[in-house]
């Protein structure tokens, strides 16, 4: 029901989806740019319609007493920023653990402009030996955007050549880490 209600919504809201919707039992699910506390509900609305169980890593505090259990039924990892804790390692092992995993990371890593991406997603990707698919949202046009899987090597930049370019084509808001990188074909 929960999905039927979150599909409507999103296509209700005037939101599409673009893209082949890439069969993999395992994936790492790129979003950005994350610029809003709405991509939230965007994202909930776009995993409802392309029927892929996404879950996602979000801040601890957000796993409060009161609140975790209704983040947790809808997907949601805490990730705990507080402490030293080895994310890329911890979230290895649950692949590994599970024949079929889908995890939803924002490389920026905030709504915040960012420089730089962050690079867990990709060190997770590259020992869990699983794909990295792109998502944009692309919020001036309502859609959001899946890309083709990206299998890394662990030459970063020559893999992460098609990730640039794929966000490269995304409308909206561009962050430093993009807009540099558009400028230099450096990237951060």
């Amino acid at each position: 029901m929960f999905n039927a209600l979150s599909r409507w919504l999103f296509t209700m809201a005037g939101w599409r989806v673009a893209g082949s919707v890439p069969h993999l039992p395992k994936g790492i699910w790129a979003v950005a740019p994350h610029t809003t506390n709405w991509d939230f509900f965007v994202g909930l609305g776009v995993r409802s319609a392309i029927g892929v169980w996404i879950q996602y890593l979000a801040k601890s505090t957000l796993f409060t007493w009161y609140a975790g259990w209704f983040f947790r039924l809808l997907g949601g990892k805490p990730v705990y920023r507080d402490k030293s804790h080895n994310l890329v390692d911890a979230t290895v092992d649950v692949f590994n653990e599970n024949p079929s995993l889908h995890i939803c990371i924002t490389p920026e890593g905030t709504r915040s402009n960012v420089s730089k991406l962050k690079t867990g997603f990709y060190y997770i990707a590259l020992k869990a030996g699983v794909p990295i698919i792109p998502v944009g949202f692309d919020w001036p046009r309502k859609l959001v955007i899946l890309g083709e899987p990206i299998v890394v090597t662990g030459n970063y930049e020559n893999d992460m050549l098609p990730f640039y370019k794929f966000f490269s084509q995304v409308h909206g808001i561009k962050k430093d880490w993009l807009k540099d990188w558009e400028q230099t074909g450096i990237m951060h």
